[in-house]
């Protein structure tokens, strides 16, 4: 299975590098994008290939996987189009992008997969949802799988749901991330040292999620395990209410959603 790449950024990146830690053949990899220096040193350092145009990196390969930003989506599908034949597949992780809005550029009738992957990904941790028109087999399914596999967990979704997922697992990161920030910083607050407070944050973060996939654990259940009856967790869970905690995490997930829906 050939793999052509178009666009080396974080996310392109990351994958490239996921699919070779994998087990995928360095040699099975091309790539291509507007920035000549960063691909002919990611190729020196990883052994992949770079073409010279997206229309012969396309010809060379099996799965063409777009990782530009949704504003150059459609330059891009123009500049492939004279050599996407039937038999290829297009996998695209822009934003917003519909299965339909790809297939008006390159062909109705052509296998294509819309992915959202996640930052996490960057170090093999990441979330990526997958949808598929009608044309992309079993076989073609499982073949994009294996590589965001490389780079996390896998789920298959609905397409009308990707806006959805976009809101959550996609812009997720942000949120965590300022939440991690937000619980150092009452440890600062309370006297501990920034380095150490963050560590404690993340640490906590990183486990508790463990705990949620690993247990199949609902989250309220173990959040109750947590909380002892008149303790401190108790206490601190109330005031989170109090705040509005769970209602602003909802009203985050479901602001980004209508954003991609806008796209």
């Amino acid at each position: 299975m050939k793999l052509g790449v178009i666009g080396v950024g974080n996310m392109g990146g990351a994958i490239i590098r996921g699919c070779i830690t994998g087990g995928f053949d360095p040699a099975d990899i091309t790539v291509c994008g507007h920035h000549p220096d960063q691909l002919k040193e990611m190729a020196d350092k990883l052994g992949i290939s770079v073409s010279a145009s997206a229309e012969s990196l396309t010809a060379a390969s099996d799965i063409i996987l777009i990782a530009v930003k949704p504003a150059n989506v459609a330059e891009v599908l123009y500049d492939i189009e004279p050599a996407f034949t039937e038999k290829k597949i297009l996998v695209s992780i822009a934003a917003g992008r519909t299965i339909e809005s790809l297939a008006a550029s390159c062909g109705t009738a052509r296998r294509i997969v819309r992915a959202m992957p996640n930052t996490p990904a960057l170090v093999g941790s990441g979330m990526t949802a997958l949808s598929r028109s009608e044309y992309v087999t079993d076989d073609d399914y499982r073949a994009v799988e294996s590589i965001f596999s490389c780079i996390g967990l896998v789920q298959e979704v609905p397409e009308h749901l990707m806006d959805a997922v976009t809101g959550l697992s996609g812009s997720g990161p942000a949120y965590v991330y300022m939440f991690i920030e937000a619980l150092a910083d009452g440890g600062v607050l309370n006297g501990l040292p920034r380095k150490q407070a963050v560590e404690l944050a993340a640490q906590t973060v990183l486990g508790s999620a463990r705990m949620v996939l690993e247990t199949g654990g609902h989250p309220g259940e173990l959040k109750d395990a947590v909380c002892s009856p008149g303790g401190t967790t108790i206490e601190a869970v109330r005031e989170l209410e109090a705040c509005g905690f769970r209602s602003a995490v909802i009203e985050a997930v479901t602001a980004a959603c209508e954003k991609s829906r806008e796209l």
